[in-house]
């Protein structure tokens, strides 16, 4: 029912007017912000996801960090604490000497020897003779041009009297530490050992390794037939090595 007064149009319906449109519940005023809804929204999730973005690459980045910070600590820690370094008793001064003094005949023996000798050459035999064939150390240690040790000298034994000897890793010391033992009193043997410039770099604890587990140093207690083994037995002399380190690791005078 229209109005009195209100005009009608051709098809005999009220005009629209903004009056009607607010009285109906609608109100045209909200047109563009309805018309900007979803761009507004679409831009709001980008932005979060852009946040989300940033959060993740900063927390990879803390994580990342952290790990290496971690890292390198333990680095450090092993370095200060000389993690091959080996475990003291009590400094005893005295029986180190002592006992570093008593496997000298270990290191003086033709077994141990024959590698330490003065030259550029191996030894043989009992009496420390030149090694026939002329053989040279070479700069590594393992021979010269064609005459390398290991051509010989396999991975263990060759059957039979007085065949070449063998065991892994057959080599002399190398030319710039050549670890030589012939002529050298116990506190200069004992010296030369300790010192890392001469050893190959090796703390007390690796020399305690390798004089006692390393296979071509135990080959002196099995040398094959016809050759004598080192007088000490291994495992004395193995005990010997590790109490003089755990004592302090003094050289005699």
């Amino acid at each position: 029912m229209r109005r009195p007064g209100a005009a009608l149009t051709r098809d005999g319906q009220a005009p629209f007017s903004l009056q009607q449109s607010t009285t109906q519940g609608f109100d045209i005023s909200r047109l563009d912000q309805s018309a900007a809804g979803p761009a507004h929204s679409k831009e709001l999730s980008e932005s979060r996801r852009t946040i989300l973005r940033n959060m993740k690459n900063n927390l990879l980045l803390q994580l990342l960090t952290s790990l290496l910070l971690v890292i390198t600590a333990v680095l450090v820690s092993g370095s200060r604490s000389d993690s091959s370094s080996m475990p003291t008793l009590q400094r005893d001064d005295a029986r180190a000497r002592e006992l570093f003094t008593s496997i000298i005949p270990v290191l003086k023996h033709p077994r141990c020897l024959n590698c330490h000798a003065n030259g550029d050459f191996p030894r043989q035999g009992d009496d420390n003779h030149v090694h026939t064939q002329n053989v040279r150390r070479g700069l590594d240690g393992h021979g010269k041009y064609g005459q390398k040790c290991s051509a010989c000298h396999q991975e263990q034994n060759t059957a039979g009297l007085n065949m070449p000897p063998g065991a892994p890793n057959w080599h002399l010391p190398p030319a710039n530490m050549p670890m030589i033992w012939e002529g050298k009193t116990p506190g200069q043997i004992c010296r030369q050992i300790k010192d890392p410039k001469q050893n190959n770099g090796k703390s007390i604890a690796q020399i305690v390794e390798h004089v006692t587990s390393d296979k071509l140093v135990m080959w002196g207690w099995n040398p094959g037939e016809g050759r004598n083994p080192v007088d000490i037995p291994h495992n004395e002399f193995a005990r010997r090595f590790q109490e003089w380190a755990r004592l302090g690791a003094a050289c005699p005078e």
